[in-house]
């Protein structure tokens, strides 16, 4: 059996020698919202379907192999968070990701698993 060291550790020297503040709560639980958006497969589906270009509903339903209603549905919160955007062209609409950060987001992500 090993024996833990019992020496007293010193937890000031470690916080002084941080340079920074933590960010707001606030912010920190936005963030932690952005991720919880990432956590669901068909949205990350959808983000990666999108990687490339933009598409239309229809399209993203066909690829995926899912309905327009439940592709719509999960589209509308990518909008509310910011993490798609549209173009609209007559009665068409397209959604494309709405910036370099969302997809720098995901190829981070998967550049991770397949380290």
């Amino acid at each position: 059996m090993i024996k833990e060291d019992k020496m007293p550790h010193d937890h000031k020297e470690q916080h002084s020698n941080l340079n920074h503040e933590l960010p707001s709560e606030e912010l920190l639980q936005d963030l932690g919202d952005l991720f919880k958006i990432f956590g669901d497969t068909t949205r990350i589906r959808i983000m990666f379907a999108l990687y490339e270009g933009e598409m239309s509903v229809s399209s993203i339903s066909e690829l995926l192999n899912m309905t327009q209603p439940a592709i719509s549905h999960q589209l509308k919160t990518l909008k509310a968070a910011n993490l798609v955007a549209t173009r609209r062209q007559g009665k068409e609409i397209y959604y494309h990701l709405s910036d370099e950060h969302v997809k720098s987001i995901i190829a981070a992500g998967f550049e991770h698993l397949i380290e």
